[in-house]
Formats: C-alpha cells, sequence, structure tokens
C-alpha cells in the first residue's frame, strides 16, 4: 500500500469517526430532551445504548445515564 493510499485511508476512517461523534451529539440532545419531558424509559434505553456505542464501538468511556445526573423527582 503507498504512502498516498494510507493516507486517504486514515482520512476516511477521520471522517467516519466525526460522523460518529456527531450522530451521538445528537442522540445526547435527543436523550436529554426525552428526559427532561419526563420519558424516563425512553431515555434510559437511548442512555444504555449510547453507551454501548461509546465503549464498545469507539473505545470511549461511558457517559452516566440522565437519571444519575439529574434527579427524577
Amino acid at each position: 500500500m503507498s504512502e498516498e493510499q494510507d493516507q486517504d485511508l486514515r482520512d476516511e476512517a477521520a471522517r467516519y469517526r466525526q460522523a460518529a461523534e456527531d450522530a451521538l451529539q445528537q442522540l445526547d440532545w435527543c436523550i436529554g430532551y426525552l428526559h427532561g419531558i419526563r420519558k424516563m424509559q425512553i431515555s434510559r434505553a437511548l442512555a444504555r445504548n449510547r453507551n454501548h456505542i461509546r465503549s464498545g464501538l469507539l473505545k470511549r468511556s461511558e457517559q452516566p445515564l440522565p437519571s444519575a445526573e439529574v434527579g427524577e423527582g
């Protein structure tokens, strides 16, 4: 593989990683919104999915569930 092809692959991987990070930010907003309107079961399920994606696929640390950050009352 040439150096140029190798750089192209790294650039493509960086674009995919950025797209994944952007999608996770949108998911974070949705989780926060659902939590805010007291759709706790849905927000928790999405937060678990987000944590699986962050830790399993992106190799990043998990984030706390919305209910851990803000009281449910």
